[in-house]
């Protein structure tokens, strides 16, 4: 019973489920605690904690639950969690995804914070944040136990709380003016870390002869990772959704020139302390392995020109090979004849890569993106389908009476509606009012707008609104004409991208990350640079994934580049290998004129309206098909968008209990 008796119940998020799974708990804590007895001298276990989960997607049945230590070597504290061998509660996760979250060995030398969740219902969970700006997936502490996890870090480590955040305790903190710059930015710093692509180390690997290949092996993040230590992030009281969408799509392009010259102060300073990035073995590094720092290396050098490394796919070669030429629009006859004689599509795969070729004509919109977008199903039929738009429209009036029905005197006690409803008020008399469609003072399209927003803020609560929502609505509405079916086609994509706009940014944490690993396995020179330049964590590109490059294109072209994206042909991820695409056409202007963060930021920002949609697409698809397998493997399970498009909103049924 000792494990149990460790438990301080004011620490349980669920009691009752840690007395359920004690059992298990204390077999397999014994055991470890046995098997502690045979760690390398010098090495000890101080802390360790059984069913410890990460989960890769929403529902409770696909977590994937391990063990969470804390290792002491020497002065050094690391932190591992090693999933079970052996689950078999869901068969859809494979050894490969349990394995892709693994964390070894990370020292507490490279973490910069500690954010602490403790939700009234549910269980209490933690986001490690590394200094280079990655952070691992929530680590959920099923049998409690976060309170005794910090109080040991802070026995072996320096461990302060936020003081803008009571929620964050910051480690190994340190003040510096790059934060303070960066935090006039109030971009988010967190990118989420699918932990397979990290250092290969069995989970019976000695931790002491890990730490021996990081110090003699060199570094991948060597001084970027130093200088990602010192930019802390501003957190806000507010509701952070609203903050993350505010603060990227009004202020992304705030560039100040103090960032570009405490950057180089930053560098300057690395110079003289001696701290840096040995680079000298990094080609020799797999993608597959995890950033780590090194005690003392080589003092850091700026180069005074760096040389621009050749294409290593050359992607012009490669699209002549794979990329396949555009082709015009898909139009009514090719349409209809997709038909059987009831009204379904006999051949949906075929349909998407048509679609996927040419996108569909104007005309055809209005019909073909509830296909696309999930909202009816491939093989309904005309009956099934005008059935579901009645229903459908029933439906959609009572929850827009939910709103229409709150009282002037209600909304004064009901602090949540009326924010979000004037941030809805405000967002969508600025969307694109360039088109005639939203042009003009009280014009009823922008009001149905706002209705269809605010009916969606009480059907999915939980998410609410938050900026940029607006964007991807606006060209829905745009197409359908209707304000239920525009709602219901809404509903449908924001199944796939509303993760984007969680509380906790796991939606982009995750495809940032994916896409960082993509151009590493890709252009290993172009990833280098972004690593020497500071720019791993990718916000560059927040926007061209939050909205779906929506501000990138005119209208039509926009809307082509997204039902080419819906048809899913190729990879649900397209969207990640065009942002791949899009760079290495820059590639040899971004790095022959040798662009910093900043820079790159604001020459990012600048492509707007400049980018060749086919041309793109064309790369796209090339490197999609180049990355294969090891591209898929790069991204993490449940990374947005997920989910399928063969199946309509009708006839989805969930089985899985939903956090």
């Amino acid at each position: 019973m000792q494990e149990i008796d460790l438990h301080d119940l004011s620490d349980d998020a669920d009691y009752a489920n840690s007395l359920q799974q004690g059992a298990s708990s204390l077999t397999r804590s014994d055991s470890s605690k046995r098997s502690s007895a045979s760690e390398p001298d010098g090495t000890e276990v101080v802390y360790l904690k059984d069913n410890v989960s990460i989960h890769p997607t929403q529902y409770a049945s696909q977590r994937i639950s391990g063990r969470l230590r804390l290792i002491k070597q020497g002065s050094s504290l690391f932190m591992t969690w090693i999933p079970y061998k052996g689950q078999s509660s869901n068969a859809r996760l494979s050894e490969r995804d349990r394995n892709l979250y693994t964390i070894r060995a990370v020292p507490f030398t490279d973490v910069r914070s500690i954010r602490r969740h403790t939700p009234t219902f549910g269980w209490q969970y933690i986001i490690v944040v590394l200094s280079s700006g990655l952070a691992f997936p929530p680590l959920y502490f099923y049998n409690g136990g976060v309170r005794d996890f910090l109080a040991t870090v802070k026995q072996h480590s320096f461990l302060v709380r936020s003081a803008e955040d009571a929620n964050v305790l910051l480690v190994n903190d340190f003040q510096d003016p790059l934060q303070r710059t960066l935090s006039s930015l109030e971009l988010p710093r967190a990118v989420s870390v699918a932990n397979g692509l990290s250092s290969a180390i069995s989970a019976g690997e000695s931790p002491s002869n890990e730490y021996q290949q990081r110090t003699e092996g060199g570094t991948i993040d060597g001084s970027a990772s130093n200088i990602h230590h010192n930019r802390r992030q501003r957190k806000k009281a507010q509701d952070p959704a609203r903050d993350l969408s505010s603060q990227v799509l009004e202020k992304f392009s705030r560039v100040t020139r103090l960032a570009r010259e405490t950057t180089s102060h930053l560098f300057r300073e690395s110079h003289s302390d001696g701290f840096g990035a040995n680079e000298s073995k990094n080609h020799n590094l797999t993608p597959h392995q995890y950033p780590s720092n090194v005690a003392s290396i080589d003092a850091y050098k700026v180069p005074s020109k760096i040389p621009v490394a050749s294409d290593p796919l050359e992607v012009d070669k490669l699209t002549l090979v794979w990329g396949k030429p555009r082709q015009p629009p898909l139009g009514s006859e090719e349409w209809l004849a997709f038909f059987d004689s009831e009204g379904r599509i006999m051949d949906s795969k075929a349909l998407r890569k048509r679609i996927f070729y040419g996108g569909v004509d104007h005309r055809l919109r209005e019909e073909v993106w509830p296909f696309l977008l999930g909202y009816h199903a491939y093989d309904s039929t005309y009956a099934e389908r005008e059935y579901l738009v009645s229903v459908k429209k029933s439906e959609y009036e009572t929850i827009k009476k939910q709103w229409q029905s709150i009282s002037t005197e209600q909304a004064k006690r009901f602090t949540k509606f009326r924010e979000r409803k004037g941030l809805i008020e405000k967002d969508v008399v600025r969307t694109d009012r360039s088109l005639s469609f939203y042009d003009g003072d009280d014009n009823p399209n922008v009001n149905l707008l706002r209705d269809i927003l605010l009916a969606y803020s009480f059907y999915n609560f939980d998410l609410g609104y938050c900026q940029g929502m607006s964007d991807l609505l606006s060209p829905i509405l745009f197409i359908m004409r209707d304000e239920s079916e525009s709602f219901w086609c809404f509903v449908a994509l924001m199944e796939r991208l509303g993760p984007n706009f969680n509380r906790d940014q796991n939606g982009m944490h995750s495809q940032l990350f994916a896409l960082s690993k993509l151009v590493e396995l890709l252009d290993i020179p172009l990833h280098n640079y972004f690593e020497q330049n500071d720019c791993l964590n990718y916000f560059f590109c927040f926007r061209w994934v939050l909205i779906q490059f929506k501000r990138e294109f005119e209208y039509d072209r926009m809307m082509r580049l997204w039902e080419v994206l819906w048809t899913h042909y190729l990879s649900e991820h397209l969207h990640l290998y065009f942002c791949i695409a899009i760079l290495k056409r820059y590639r040899q202007k971004i790095m022959g004129e040798e662009m910093d963060f900043d820079t790159l930021l604001k020459f990012i920002n600048e492509l707007s309206g400049h980018i060749d949609l086919d041309a793109t697409l064309r790369d796209a698809e090339a490197l999609c098909i180049c990355a294969g397998e090891n591209g898929a493997a790069s991204i993490p399970p449940g990374t947005p968008p997920s989910l399928p498009t063969e199946v309509g909103l009708l006839y989805t049924q969930q089985d899985d209990d939903v956090l």
